[in-house]
């Protein structure tokens, strides 16, 4: 749940910042939001690099991991470590 709304706020974030390029934001809120969305997108560039061992592991294609992770950052790569970690430490595991 709470996973879905954090990627729904980050998606409203992309969204506002996309529409205040062609519509003023009330409040003055257009440089805040457009600000906002290239610092995300920007720190989520970042995790890119350092998470990529883990952004691979998705299962399809990696430029739809890399979109996604760019996008929603940890929210994306961070159940993919889980998993990775949960198979390192899983007895069974080859």
């Amino acid at each position: 749940m709470t996973n879905t709304l954090l990627r729904g706020l980050l998606v409203a974030t992309y969204l506002l910042a996309l529409v205040s390029l062609f519509v003023a934001l009330p409040m003055d809120a257009t440089p805040v939001m457009q600000k906002l969305a290239l610092v995300l997108l920007g720190v989520h560039a970042l995790e890119c690099l350092l998470a990529f061992k883990y952004i691979k592991r998705y299962t399809g294609p990696l430029w739809v991991s890399l979109a996604l992770s760019l996008l929603f950052g940890l929210l994306h790569w961070m159940p993919l470590a889980r998993a990775a970690r949960q198979a390192e430490s899983d007895p069974n595991h080859p």
